[in-house]
């Protein structure tokens, strides 16, 4: 599988590929996602978009959300392709964009919906830990809901 820049000729296909609203909103805490949602996600500064490429398809979606004056990136709005998913696709894609974060001597973090336990086990599996709950509530003071905050620990 392969890592590229994603530039939003397949918004269509991703926002297409959550299966529910519940999932919808783990994705992204929208009810509705529309090709032109995910085209303007990737046109915002400070986000680089990427692609998970298997075999000549697009299998996921993640973006990076860079703080150039922390050297933080956020890895958010990560979505695999519904026939792709159980396979590994989702620990690739994560692992993935957390080299490339790193490859910049960025610390790397992300946010993720406490109900969303198959993503919770995706991020422990690629070595992101919770924060300490102090900070995790200081995160959380301004988001719509309470999220579960990890950060990568890299292997000792």
């Amino acid at each position: 599988m392969e890592l590229v820049r994603f530039d939003g000729a397949y918004a269509g296909t991703v926002a297409g590929w959550a299966a529910s609203v519940e999932e919808t909103r783990w994705w992204c805490s929208r009810d509705e996602v529309t090709a032109e949602t995910v085209a303007g996600w990737v046109a915002q500064p400070d986000t680089e978009a990427y692609g998970l490429v298997e075999a000549g398809e697009l299998v996921g979606f993640g973006e990076l959300w860079v703080d150039e004056d922390d050297a933080e990136a956020e890895l958010a709005r990560l979505i695999v392709a519904p026939g792709h998913r159980g396979r590994g696709v989702g620990r690739a894609l994560v692992a993935a964009l957390t080299e490339e974060a790193l490859r910049r001597k960025r610390a790397v973090c992300l946010r993720v919906n406490p109900a969303n336990a198959p993503a919770l086990r995706c991020y422990a599996a690629v070595g992101f830990r919770a924060v300490p709950q102090e900070l995790a509530d200081e995160w959380n003071r301004d988001q719509p809901e309470a999220y579960v905050w990890l950060c990568h620990e890299p292997a000792a």
